[in-house]
């Protein structure tokens, strides 16, 4: 399965900030779709935390965010139109950053992508 997230409302940061990730369930892996005014890498590792999916960098457990409340490991879930609370904490040593995610789109065909998106082989 793989997801649409969309993230905005980060005033703090920027009055028009917002990123779109594409989120893999199945490979536990993310990239970037779309962003402006969020510093994050093109790609990264989800991890799951109580309930909560954190957006790692490559190679890394330390999360650029934390998507509240969006739990992958849920049989039956996320839906589409699924929204929550996510915390930015890209930039450290300063105060966590609250926005919110929406789940635009939920993908459940499996199917090869046209173009790898993610690091393989000795690059990983």
């Amino acid at each position: 399965m793989r997801l649409t997230v969309h993230l905005d409302t980060f005033d703090r940061v920027h009055p028009m900030a917002f990123a779109i990730l594409w989120l893999d369930k199945d490979t536990r892996q993310w990239s970037r779709e779309g962003h402006f005014g969020l510093e994050l890498p093109e790609w990264g590792a989800l991890h799951m935390d109580c309930g909560n999916t954190l957006v790692c960098a490559p190679h890394s457990a330390v999360p650029v965010c934390v998507l509240e409340g969006l739990d992958l490991n849920e049989a039956e879930g996320p839906f589409e139109g699924e929204v929550g609370r996510v915390q930015w904490c890209a930039v450290r040593g300063s105060n966590l950053t609250t926005g919110h995610w929406r789940v635009q789109c939920v993908d459940t065909e499996r199917k090869e992508p046209e173009n790898g998106v993610f690091a393989a082989g000795d690059e990983a």
